[in-house]
């Protein structure tokens, strides 16, 4: 694990008002990063996989990770790919915060960058499949219930979607955040 996220799984140390960022990873430190926060999430601290949850989707050339930041600290991810680019769909997937910046509001900031990035890169509506106890979180954010819960990796999820942005507003709101938000 990056020495950064090795620091960023101690408490933060500012404890109110940090400026949260999110961002495309583009460089291969950034990539491992968000790599690196991935696996403390669902490998060693949920045990959703045994070893590591990389698959197809990392090494495809379209995904886009997105890092969120608390207070300069990387403090979660989440990744988004094009599913139709004739329909305009798309999926985001791998949300994860680390547990001292859960209550720092960064997930919300990320779930808005990823809806934000795949509207400015045309997209008209995204999907996503969340754990069980997610699921209101993502109601707060806009997001619809789609079907009944289905088991990945032996937990409940709910299928999930949500409509895109334009690619003018969805830029601009990837601007305000990379830009940062306090919270």
């Amino acid at each position: 694990m990056s020495l950064r996220v090795a620091r960023s799984e101690r408490a933060p140390s500012i404890l109110a008002g940090g400026l949260i960022t999110c961002r495309a990873a583009v460089s291969s430190a950034e990539l491992a990063a968000q790599q690196d926060i991935r696996h403390a999430v669902f490998v060693a601290e949920q045990a959703v996989f045994q070893e590591s949850d990389h698959d197809a989707h990392d090494d495809d050339s379209e995904v886009i990770h997105l890092l969120g930041r608390y207070a300069g600290d990387l403090a979660g991810a989440v990744r988004l790919f094009p599913l139709d680019h004739a329909e305009g769909l798309w999926q985001g997937d791998r949300l994860c915060v680390l547990r001292p910046y859960r209550v720092h509001g960064v997930g919300a900031p990320l779930v808005r960058c990823a809806v934000a990035t795949a509207g400015a890169h045309g997209g008209t509506r995204m999907v996503a499949h969340i754990q069980a106890p997610n699921v209101a979180f993502f109601v707060h954010l806009g997001w619809h219930a789609e079907g009944d819960a289905e088991l990945y990796v032996g937990l409940p999820h709910q299928r999930m979607s949500i409509d895109l942005p334009s690619p003018d507003v969805g830029a601009r709101t990837m601007r305000e955040l990379s830009a940062g938000i306090r919270h």
